[in-house]
This record gives structure tokens, sequence and C-alpha cells, in this order.
């Protein structure tokens, strides 16, 4: 079994959902090949797991590598928001929920998805490719004005439009990961060309995105996994662009204080009450030693929260 994919903050993740107590349940939301998994397994001698990924060949490779731990895991496939949303009543609610919300390099070399504008595939993009359609369905379909919004609302990519202008005007269709990316760079100016970043990184995020739903997935996932998590859990999210880390830092901000009314509201009339206590207040970040070694990091922003009270109507 080959493991290509490095967790990122292995050891942060540890230090702020380390088990207080014997035989706590974690729920590796977004599990991949496994490897927050297996460094809590391993620490960890009575914890358990369930560990969820919406690819079923990816989640193939996470249970043969965290098979030595035998029935201390068990395994879902399928979306995380459909998991917790139907989260049986016959289950302990969990103690630690992590959500790693980054793509696995495996994604990028192995999955034969065009997720990777350095490997020549067809752009599908998505994670679970039984349901939407892929990326290169979704340029087909899209008008270039629809697809200049995608591509700047999801990736906030400056020349959307001219990029959009150049996609649509590939007539026989885009059917091959390179040369999408080509007909990103060939688009815009020299000097974008030449920058620190590919001049398509922000194409093929967006799209990727858009496929994945991954934004729309995200309120519906924060809501319904924190609902079950048990009172006194700790809750971490780690995300890997602005607007992932926008949605979490709003997510576990308004459930930090007590009143939600309107600012325009004088008295507070909701008779709201706290739910959680932010442990990380600006997020952490990766150290300089660990984006050496695992460059990919750089971006990756880890948010903690302790759950000190259910929702209202849980």
């Amino acid at each position: 079994m080959e493991v290509i994919h490095t967790p990122v903050l292995p050891e942060e993740t540890i230090k702020y959902l380390a088990p207080k107590k014997a035989n706590e349940l974690m729920i590796d939301a977004t599990v991949g090949e496994g490897g927050h998994s297996f460094a809590f397994l391993s620490r960890f001698d009575d914890l358990k797991t369930i560990c969820i990924d919406a690819d079923p060949k990816i989640l193939e490779i996470a249970k043969k590598r965290l098979k030595p731990f035998g029935r201390r895991v068990q395994f879902y496939s399928g979306w995380s928001h459909d998991f917790f949303a139907e989260y049986p009543g016959t289950y302990k609610r969990p103690d630690i929920i992590l959500m790693d919300l980054g793509v696995s390099l495996y994604h990028y070399e192995k999955s034969g998805r065009g997720f990777s504008f350095r490997i020549d595939e067809k752009p599908d993009m998505r994670i679970d490719t039984t349901v939407g359609i892929g990326a290169a369905e979704l340029i087909r379909r899209l008008s270039e004005k629809d697809l200049a919004d995608l591509l700047y609302k999801y990736g906030g990519e400056r020349y959307s439009r001219r990029i959009a202008r150049a996609i649509c005007g590939e007539s026989a269709g885009i059917n091959s990961s390179v040369l999408l990316a080509e007909i990103v760079e060939r688009s815009v100016p020299p000097a974008y060309r030449h920058g620190p970043q590919h001049p398509a990184t922000k194409t093929f995020q967006a799209l990727r995105i858009a496929v994945n739903g991954e934004l729309s997935r995200l309120e519906d996932l924060l809501h319904s996994a924190f609902r079950v998590l048990e009172i006194g859990g700790r809750f971490g999210v780690i995300s890997f662009h602005s607007l992932e880390d926008k949605i979490v830092k709003n997510f576990f901000r308004e459930r930090n204080r007590d009143c939600i009314c309107s600012q325009q509201v004088p008295i507070c009339k909701c008779g709201g009450q706290r739910e959680l206590t932010i442990l990380t207040k600006k997020g952490v970040s990766p150290g300089e030693e660990e984006i050496q070694k695992n460059p990919s990091s750089r971006s990756a922003r880890f948010r903690v929260a302790e759950k000190i009270l259910d929702e209202a109507g849980s």
C-alpha cells in the first residue's frame, strides 16, 4: 500500500484535540488516506474513531492503513454532512470531531481525475464521481459570463473575464487538464504567467470548489456536526483557502457570543446563550519547518472550539 499524502499540522491537532478521558470517540470527517487518524490511534490506546470520506477509492486506502487498529475504527463511505445529518441515536455522541478540508495529494497525483494541471487527464475534479458533473462538462454548459463569475467568486481570479473568454472560445471542447492550463496561461498578461504561482491555479481551484459544492456543503456540515458533538467536546477544522476559513471563523464566532440579535436591535430579545468557547483565537498555522518539509501545508489554518451548550432545538 502506497501512502503519498502528508497530513498537515499533526502535532497541533493532537495538542488541541487530545482525549481528556478514557474511551473517547473521535470522528475524522474527511479521513483521506488516514494520516490524522493513524496519528491519534497510535498515540491514544483506548480512543475509537469513525472515519468518513466521500471518495470510496481513497477510503479503501485508509481502511488498509488503519487495519492494525481493528475494531477501534469504523468507516463510512459518503459525504460527512449526510453522515452527521442522519447520525444514529444508538451511537455515542462524539467527543472529538476533526475536519481537514484540503484535497489529498492522492487526488492530484493518483486519482486520474484532472485535479492537477501538471498531469494530462480529463478535467473531472469530482471527489465522488457517482454524483453531479465534472469540470469539463461544467465548462461546456456555462456561458462565458457565468464562467467568469465562477472563477472570480471561488478562485478570486482577477483575470476571470479574459480566461473565461479564452476557454469558451475553444470550440472543440476541453478534455485535457494540460490544455485547460495552457489556455489559461495564454490568456493572461506575461507578468502574471511568470509569478510565484502557476496562472491556472485559481482557475482549477474555482472549478474544483464548484463541481464538489465545497462551500455549500461546508455550511451544512458545520451545523450538523456541531449538533451531534458531545458537550465538552472539541471541534477542529483545517481549511486551506480564505473562503472556507471565513465560513469556519464566522460559525465559531456566532456561537461564541450570548446575544445573536441584529446590531440594530437596542435590547436583546433572543435570550441566547454562548454555545462554544474558541480555543484558537486567530487560528493556528504551520511553522516554517513544516512548510519546508510539506510545502502544500503553507496555506493551512486550524481553528478549534470546545462545545459548552447544545444548539437550541437540538
